[in-house]
Parts: structure tokens; C-alpha cells; sequence
């Protein structure tokens, strides 16, 4: 013998678990440049007619206003990404980079293939490369000289050096920013880095403050946007709804014992 109720309240617990682990995501990285928040998105699922609404009830045709339907529980449809943009502090650290706006810098992944993150926190490779932490590249692939004794990146993205013995700054290379028109649709690799996908659409590449893109700020970075008290309220909610799912599979237990010892 089974009842509904348990398997109903099981999907529930599923996904409230499922809950906690994108909030805790969330918190774990509430220090991680330029992250960007999840949230768990629910849809209920399918429902079983044990009562059809609008079929007839009687020989003179007589419509059913609402009928019976006994849901069947609930699922995880998506995670959705947050794009709101996290704060924008200072590090006067020279290659730390801000977008103020829209817009991903561009890496080169050693596969060849592109990734896209706004975690700005670049340095030089021992070529002179502007890379990401790990070494991937920033496209595309620009190269301060060794004897470079300033180097400055304005808000269009272009990079000036300037050299010992000239007065000029020189332009070694210019940044650029790529847009999607669905964000939430790249999907995460790891290491702040996304990728693009057929939900993501085709990236549009563009100069910095230029029309539709950002602009770039040197000496700062972007903060993740994750509101802790949010997060912290958000998980006393879920383990709540948790527990009750909980407490539907006691009570069904209770009533199936109750059944099973009658005589």
C-alpha cells in the first residue's frame, strides 16, 4: 500500500536540497570577483485527472466546472544567474580591471577556444601577456614591452606603455568586450569563466564605451553580488519547507500504520 503523499513530499525534500546546495554556492563564493548569484527555479509536475474538469457528467450534457487533479509533486527547472552587477571597489593594483556596465573580457583557453568572464584580475605573463590568473590569455593577446616603466588602460580599453627615454605613452593594444543576448544562457566552466552556448546566442564584440558596452576601469575590480543576508534568509527558508516535506512522509507513515493495524 502507498499514498501520494509520500512520493509528493519526496520530491519536495529533492528540491529543497537541491536549494541549499545553489544557496550555499552562493555564500561559499560571496568573495569570488565578479561572481554573479544563482537561484533554484521550481515547476510543479505533471497532474493526474481523477476527475477530468469540462468533460459531462450526465446524458443532457451537463460540463464538470472544475474537476479533480492530484498534483504530483514538484523539480528543479533551471538555476537562474543573477546578472545584477556587484560593487565596484578600488585595489590601485595596475592591472586590475572593472566593466562598468555590459560586456565580458575575452580569454583564449589552451584548446584554442574562447571563454568569457568580468573578473578583472589580470597580470603579465613572463612574455609580457596580459593573462588571467591561470595563464589563459586575454584576447587579443596584447604585449607590454620588458621595458615598459608605466603602463595605462583608459576607459576604451586601449592600452598605453610608456617606455623609458619617451615622453609619448604607446598604444601596444587595445581590449575588447563581447555582449550575448541571453547571459543567463552561457554556461560556467569553473575559474569564473563561461562559455558560450546555442541558449547564449551569437557574442557581439565591441570597443569599450562604445555603444552598448561598458567601460573600463583600471586599479578596480567588481565585487561578487551576493547579499548575504539574503542568502542567509533564503536558507532558513528552505530548510523550513524542507522540514515540512519532512513531516507530510511521517504523517503519511502514521496513517498507513494506522490502516495496516486495523482488524
Amino acid at each position: 500500500m502507498t499514498m501520494r503523499s509520500i512520493h509528493i513530499a519526496a520530491t519536495g525534500m529533492l528540491a529543497q536540497q537541491t536549494n541549499v546546495e545553489v544557496i550555499s554556492n552562493n555564500i561559499a563564493n560571496m568573495n569570488t570577483t565578479a561572481f554573479t548569484r544563482r537561484r533554484a527555479e521550481f515547476a510543479d509536475l505533471i497532474y493526474q485527472n481523477l476527475r477530468r474538469v469540462g468533460s459531462t457528467s450526465a446524458d443532457n450534457g451537463a460540463i464538470v466546472p472544475s474537476g479533480v487533479q492530484v498534483g504530483l509533486g514538484v523539480r528543479t527547472a533551471a538555476t537562474y544567474r543573477i546578472t545584477e552587477r556587484g560593487n565596484i571597489l578600488p585595489t590601485d593594483n595596475t592591472f586590475d580591471l572593472a566593466i562598468k556596465g555590459r560586456g565580458y573580457f575575452q580569454v583564449t583557453l589552451p584548446s584554442g577556444e574562447l571563454a568569457y568572464t568580468r573578473a578583472g584580475s589580470l597580470q603579465l605573463s613572463p612574455t609580457g601577456q596580459i593573462v588571467t590568473p591561470d595563464g589563459h590569455v586575454v584576447s587579443p593577446g596584447i604585449t607590454v614591452t620588458t621595458n615598459a616603466t608605466d603602463v595605462t588602460i583608459n576607459a576604451s580599453g586601449e592600452v598605453l606603455a610608456k617606455v623609458d627615454g619617451t615622453t609619448t605613452p604607446q598604444n601596444v593594444g587595445q581590449i575588447e568586450l563581447a555582449n550575448f543576448p541571453n547571459e543567463n544562457g552561457l554556461v560556467a566552466i569553473g575559474d569564473n569563466l563561461f562559455q558560450q552556448t546555442p541558449a547564449s546566442g551569437t557574442p557581439t564584440t565591441g570597443v569599450p564605451n562604445s555603444t552598448g558596452f561598458g567601460s573600463i576601469m583600471q586599479g578596480f575590480l567588481e565585487t561578487s553580488n551576493v547579499d548575504v543576508v539574503k542568502e542567509i534568509s533564503n536558507l532558513i527558508t528552505a530548510q523550513r519547507a524542507y522540514e515540512m516535506n519532512s513531516k507530510v512522509i511521517e504523517t503519511s507513515d502514521q496513517m498507513m500504520q494506522s490502516l495496516s493495524q486495523l482488524r
